[in-house]
């Protein structure tokens, strides 16, 4: 079964599970991480497991990006829009509170604070000025919280391009208001009611669509997908971790944190806040996906600890399915972590024990985001919240003068019904 040829959705391996116990710890910081080979791969992870028909689409967006990456007038157009329109760079803010709770040093890295209201909007104005360079009109996307849908509107309408957003209807219910704003910007959600109806199903929908309309644009939001897709998104968003090392050098004089914690589902946060860190051996990097009820019980999207080796949606990664292969639907309480797959790159940073996985519980996840609210005043969406709840994973290991950097993904708005149901009572 060759790469061109395979399903767009998934097939099982004869590999043995690799979760988290079976992973080894290296210390090899020679690799550079931080880039996949020169067939989208990121150790065995990744590739472009793609149908005949997208493979001229794949190969003309490979070749324009790596042609614009390298346009000193593509990235100075960027880089403009970045500022004067997303409102970048974003603050990395000293945790005060939060750090006295935790008797070490937090500081915030605040993505809810851009344009739209997350780090999406990095990679979909990136995008969006590859689809113009490239001649494309017509726009299409996948998004599960809706944050991915809402930026990649706000990009289109910016650019005065149509605009086709896929959406499962569980997260067309449970995210209302970004479906509001997707439909104000002018963009056409499409909901989707096949498998789960959430993230997984929406980004199937959008791959049948992009194969039945090959000149379409498909702005994939995470580090997932087929080859240029993760690199891309990961370029996009590596903003982020530029941005931490100049603002770190001007607030502590130092360049880098002890600690780097962000949430992971598909991994386009997590990239970008990792980027440039990734071979830094001085840097300990800890990612949280979602855990849902637990890993053990069933309702779970908690892909690391429970994946094994398969293919999805075009590339290969750690994925959850069963002994014959076929995917298990995922569940999480945040719409933006709960996809069965993870980013290649993310999975290989496990299997190289560049990273430290924790499963975050939907309780847990809550508490942590009701915590910030008290100590900080800040409202974070439930994925962000999850990486908040490494915080008491690891506090025995924080010292007291370490620097720990973590990135808030986006801002609550979205999650307030979800929040009101869960709201503690006040004493």
């Amino acid at each position: 079964m060759s790469e061109l040829t395979i399903s767009l959705f998934c097939f099982k391996e004869n590999i043995a599970r690799m979760g988290m116990q079976k992973i080894k710890t290296t210390s090899n910081f020679n690799i550079k991480m931080n880039q996949p080979d020169n067939k989208g791969y990121y150790g065995t992870f990744g590739g472009a497991y793609i149908p005949e028909i997208l493979h001229g689409s794949v190969e003309r967006l490979k070749a324009a990006f790596y042609e614009a990456k390298a346009d000193p007038a593509f990235k100075a157009e960027y880089y403009d829009l970045l500022k004067h329109y997303a409102g970048r760079p974003s603050p990395l803010y000293f945790a005060k509170r939060l750090s006295a709770a935790y008797e070490t040093n937090i500081y915030l890295k605040r993505e809810d604070l851009n344009h739209t209201g997350s780090h999406k909007i990095n990679n979909a104005l990136g995008q969006i000025l590859l689809a113009k360079r490239m001649g494309k009109t017509r726009i299409i996307a996948e998004t599960g919280a809706g944050q991915h849908g809402v930026a990649t509107a706000t990009a289109c309408a910016l650019m005065g391009m149509e605009c086709i957003v896929f959406m499962g209807k569980t997260d067309v219910d449970r995210q209302f208001l970004n479906v509001q704003k997707m439909n104000m910007l002018g963009a056409k959600v499409e909901p989707v009611t096949s498998g789960n109806m959430t993230l997984k199903d929406a980004t199937n929908e959008a791959i049948r669509y992009w194969c039945s309309n090959p000149d379409s644009f498909y702005i994939i939001g995470s580090t997932v997908g087929p080859h240029p897709y993760p690199d891309i998104v990961a370029y996009f968003q590596s903003v982020i971790s530029e941005e931490i090392k100049l603002q770190l050098k001007e607030q502590i004089n130092r360049d880098y944190p002890d600690y780097l914690i962000a949430c992971v589902g598909g991994g386009s946060n997590a990239m970008g806040t990792y980027y440039h860190y990734l071979n830094d051996e001085r840097v300990k990097i800890i990612s949280a996906e979602a855990g849902g009820l637990g890993i053990d019980s069933g309702e779970t999207a908690a892909t690391i600890q429970v994946g094994t080796v398969g293919i999805i949606h075009g590339f290969k990664t750690l994925l959850m399915q069963d002994e014959d292969g076929q995917i298990i639907e995922p569940y999480s309480i945040s719409a933006g972590l709960d996809y069965p797959g993870v980013g290649p790159a993310h999975a290989y940073f496990a299997e190289m024990g560049r990273t430290k996985v924790h499963a975050i519980n939907d309780d847990e996840a809550l508490d942590a985001a009701f915590e910030l609210t008290r100590l900080e005043g800040i409202i974070p969406a439930i994925e962000s919240a999850h990486a908040l709840g490494v915080l008491k994973k690891e506090r025995s290991n924080f010292k007291s003068d370490d620097v720990v950097v973590l990135t808030v993904s986006g801002r609550g708005d979205k999650d307030m019904e979800t929040y009101i149901k869960q709201m503690p009572k006040n004493e």
